[in-house]
């Protein structure tokens, strides 16, 4: 097996093992006596509709998904909407969401499904602000190169189903949230921004973090954050029916990757499920392991990198990684890396990520493409399309963020 097919290979293993169909029904208890209303939001939640009723049968229910995401169901209506800016779409399924809740009464039973991207796909701005406000503020922090934890911190404060809040809509049903984590830590109340799971609430802390980031928001929204919003806490009496489960996690996509490997005769080094920080600069820290490295040997990583946008290229954190990785191995020997988002869409592109070896700098000088032009502008996407290294899934229907494989063969 050449190394980039099987660097291929282990990404999609990785995707395999999250995929719900999969993952899920073990977590799924015998369907419960009387009303059962099943509620979703995120890249992988219409899959995971999918799995239940392939377990419960149909069922009465509301999901939320990307555009591109959806799955049939028999039962359970499967809306799309836009992500990673919401969109008017997202608005309105999510009010009827909210008004699906609002029948439902303590002898009924509520399955939530939430996965990645619920933060956008579920969307309803806190009184006094607007979608449009919304959408600005999002886009500015998408560019803005904060790490996803602190945007999940700031969209909470201004939601009205964000951290807790769209459990406390099902009060007093008893809910069941299953969760698929794409957050570094796997926390709950990070996923989808923790629309089932309370928190202290800190307007502060987001009027601070958007100050960090260089982030001005709205005037409505910086009003709100001043009058210190009205979190959900979690002692909250109303989230005592609600219990949150993560049925799949990107420690377990590593695993299932580096079984792969070893079964090729690789050694596999795990740096960790949730790294974070610029794409670039994880790059760099990264090349220098590689280099240091001796084969047959794979280092493997997850997590959420950011990028700061810096030009008006088309990229995105995985894309950028591969190309500032390929930059700063410079060609060195032996070397191969696979850079994807797990969902199939880096950034706000229809691609997974990139391959790279010891030959894409002379590729791209073959093609006329200036890689470090590229990564100046953010533009790595074009970058590997025009050298003909992009990974293309389409909609993998799950989502446990970053995968990254780097490949050391031994030397001949």
């Amino acid at each position: 097996m050449s190394p980039e097919d099987l660097l291929r290979e282990m990404f999609a293993r990785a995707v395999e093992v999250a995929d719900p169909m999969r993952s899920l029904a073990r977590f799924l208890p015998p369907k419960p006596e009387g009303r059962v209303v099943v509620i979703g939001a995120g890249k992988a939640s219409a899959r995971m509709a999918e799995a239940v009723e392939a377990e419960w049968g149909p069922c009465e229910g509301l999901v939320i998904t990307r555009y591109g995401y959806a799955r049939p169901c028999r039962g359970i209506e499967i809306v799309e909407a836009a992500h990673p800016v919401p969109d008017a779409a997202g608005v309105a399924a999510t009010g009827r969401m909210l008004d699906l809740l609002a029948t439902c009464g303590e002898e009924d039973f509520v399955l939530a499904l939430i996965s990645g991207g619920g933060s956008a796909l579920l969307i309803r701005p806190a009184d006094g602000i607007t979608l449009a406000e919304k959408q600005a503020l999002t886009q500015a922090l998408l560019a803005s190169g904060a790490p996803i934890g602190e945007i999940n911190g700031i969209r909470k404060e201004i939601s009205a189903v964000k951290g807790g809040r769209l459990a406390v809509a099902a009060y007093p049903a008893r809910m069941l949230a299953l969760m698929i984590s794409d957050v570094p830590g796997d926390r709950p109340g990070d996923i989808a921004s923790g629309p089932t799971v309370g928190h202290s609430g800190d307007a502060a802390r987001a009027r601070a973090a958007l100050e960090r980031w260089g982030v001005t928001p709205p005037a409505s929204i910086a009003s709100f954050l001043d009058g210190g919003g009205d979190p959900v806490t979690p002692d909250d009496p109303r989230l005592s029916l609600v219990e949150n489960l993560i049925v799949a996690a990107p420690s377990q996509s590593l695993a299932a990757a580096a079984e792969t490997a070893e079964a090729q005769g690789y050694t596999v080094e795990i740096l960790g499920d949730a790294i974070e920080g610029e794409a670039r600069e994880v790059a760099r820290a990264h090349a220098e392991i590689a280099r240091k490295a001796r084969g047959p040997h794979v280092i493997l990583s997850g997590g959420e990198l950011t990028v700061t946008r810096r030009g008006d290229g088309v990229g995105g954190p995985n894309a950028e990684y591969a190309l500032a990785l390929a930059l700063a191995l410079d060609g060195a020997p032996g070397i191969h890396a696979i850079a994807c988002d797990t969902d199939g869409v880096d950034g706000a592109a229809e691609v997974a990520g990139a391959v790279i070896g010891p030959g894409t700098l002379k590729a791209a000088r073959d093609a006329g493409v200036d890689p470090q032009a590229a990564l100046d502008i953010n533009d790595a996407h074009s970058f590997f399309y025009k050298i003909g290294a992009q990974v293309v899934t389409g909609p993998t229907l799950t989502n446990v963020n970053d995968f990254r494989a780097i490949l050391i063969q031994p030397p001949e």
